[in-house]
């Protein structure tokens, strides 16, 4: 079964309750009810400036305080996610009726001037790209050989496997960039492997699911490039300014894998000696793996030397994605479609996520709530490392709760100009970022920080991926205990480039000269 498929499956479900079909038809003829009224209010009673029918919603909430209304918008918007709503029609829903209550007719301007933008920024055309090339090269079979031959050259350790499984995953991220997909798939095939070499479940896990949410860190990341058109930065400083705590981040998985296989070898038994292969067999299994890592470097590194934009990078990457499936003999006429169709619901899951969540947050940012929070934070007599910390905090909160493209767009317009008015001068006598590096400093934090929320309880998306391929014999306890140890490793890491800030500096600056 094709990752693809499996996530498909997850992301259909929908709850099905007798008391919750009623109360959202309740609700809707409650809506309906309301644009009625309202209807009338605009074609009988407005023109002849006479009051209402009935009532009168526009502009009810015009003149609140901030504090009132930011509570009211989040409010409502938590208590509707909550309910199981998906966020891209909960978001624009709620920005258009905001719109509506605190404004007039003409305020309903504000959704083309905020989509409009978004739809001829030519950097988001990169994202159904990418996603084709992950999808093709998923469907070519590659991350079945790429497992098979890190198993067999890692095997002979002592919890090679789950090395294994995360030097894989390392190499996926930098070829797929989704997230989901690198899971799933190394759910199904690495896994089983792990159990029936009696891994301990926590390990085998965690290994898989904290691997497979490097994709948001290590280019070519979907969520790098929304990232970089909601901050107005450059895609390939921020892609680069992600390598080195993505390998960083790699390296720590494994150490502690390998640290723990030391200090108790049964949570990580080494393979057979009768299941090994010599070296000749494990170069040739790194024969298939050729083209398609070829095709990684030539992509980023074309994107890294400024020599192609994003997009141009992407429909390289989708093109060649496809001559590897053809090496491959995967290229067939129904592997395109599949790939074309599973890029067409991803890529149109994403922006009716930035549409409706770009005009909540316009609204919001309208009425003064960029000022309001700016003061808010400011105004707690934090320093610049305390006022990033509570950023960090509330980005993992809002992880346990939302989607990685939500949290994106309701927190970075809101964050970033906050950020660029703060100095860091460094901790612990150690330099800081200088203010040209502050928002690529503090985009890849949110990077690292977005990881964690994949594998955050209780709603963490990492969590509900391997509940998909996963045993019956393994609880979803079990899943979220087996996420704690990589989430601490995670926390460990964003700190280490908090405090060393050239861990996300230095590589762009070694190329573009920042």
């Amino acid at each position: 079964m094709h990752a693809t498929t499996i996530m498909a499956k997850h992301s259909s479900k929908q709850p099905s309750s007798t008391g919750f079909r009623v109360t959202v038809y309740a609700v809707a003829l409650l809506l309906a009810a309301v644009m009625a009224v309202e209807a009338i209010n605009i074609a009988f009673y407005d023109p002849w400036g006479e009051e209402y029918f009935l009532f009168r919603l526009q502009g009810v909430l015009d003149g609140v305080s901030m504090v009132s209304l930011t509570w009211v918008m989040f409010g409502s918007l938590f208590v509707l996610l909550m309910a199981g709503l998906p966020l891209a029609f909960v978001a624009g829903g709620l920005g258009v009726i905001f719109l509506y209550l605190v404004g007039d007719a003409a305020m309903l301007n504000i959704v083309p001037s905020r989509i409009f933008p978004m739809m001829t920024n030519p950097d988001l055309a990169a994202i159904p790209l990418f996603i084709f090339m992950a999808t093709m090269l998923e469907r070519a079979g590659l991350i079945e050989e790429m497992f098979d031959a890190v198993y067999q050259w890692m095997g002979a350790l002592r919890g090679g496997l789950a090395v294994a499984t995360i030097v894989a995953s390392t190499i996926l991220a930098a070829m797929v960039g989704v997230v989901g997909a690198a899971i799933v798939t190394m759910g199904i095939i690495a896994l089983p492997a792990m159990l029936k070499r009696n891994y301990d479940e926590q390990i085998a896990l965690g290994s898989i699911m904290a691997g497979g949410a490097l994709g948001v860190l290590i280019p070519p990341s979907i969520l790098a490039i929304l990232y970089a058109v909601v901050a107005q930065q450059s895609v390939g400083e921020l892609y680069s300014g992600s390598v080195v705590p993505g390998l960083l981040l790699s390296g720590m998985y494994i150490a502690y894998v390998l640290g723990r296989a030391l200090l108790n070898p049964a949570v990580g038994p080494a393979v057979p000696e009768e299941e090994r292969i010599d070296l000749r067999a494990k170069l040739v299994l790194l024969r298939g793996l050729i083209a398609p890592i070829l095709l990684v470097v030539v992509v980023l590194g074309l994107l890294f030397t400024g020599v192609a934009t994003p997009v141009e990078a992407a429909g390289l990457g989708s093109f060649g994605a496809m001559i590897v499936a053809l090496l491959h003999r995967r290229l067939t006429l129904e592997a395109l479609l599949q790939a074309s169709i599973s890029t067409v619901k991803a890529t149109v899951m994403v922006l009716w996520i930035i549409f409706g969540a770009s005009i909540f947050v316009g609204l919001y940012i309208l009425k003064g709530g960029q000022t309001f929070i700016t003061e808010t934070i400011l105004g707690t007599g934090l320093s610049p490392y305390g006022v990033l910390f509570l950023m960090m905090f509330l980005l993992v909160v809002l992880g346990m709760f939302l989607d990685w493209v939500g949290i994106l767009l309701l927190a970075v317009p809101i964050f970033v100009p906050i950020i660029k008015q703060l100095t860091f001068d460094g901790l612990f006598g150690l330099p800081g970022p200088t203010p040209d590096q502050v928002v690529l400093w503090f985009g890849v934090l949110y990077l690292v920080n977005m990881q964690m929320s994949f594998l955050s309880p209780p709603f963490g998306y990492a969590l509900f991926y391997i509940r998909g391929v996963a045993p019956p014999s393994i609880s979803m306890a079990t899943i979220f205990r087996s996420s704690l140890v990589f989430l601490s490793i995670q926390v460990l890491a964003l700190a280490l480039v908090v405090v060393f800030p050239a861990l996300a500096t230095w590589l762009p600056g070694l190329i573009y000269g920042r």
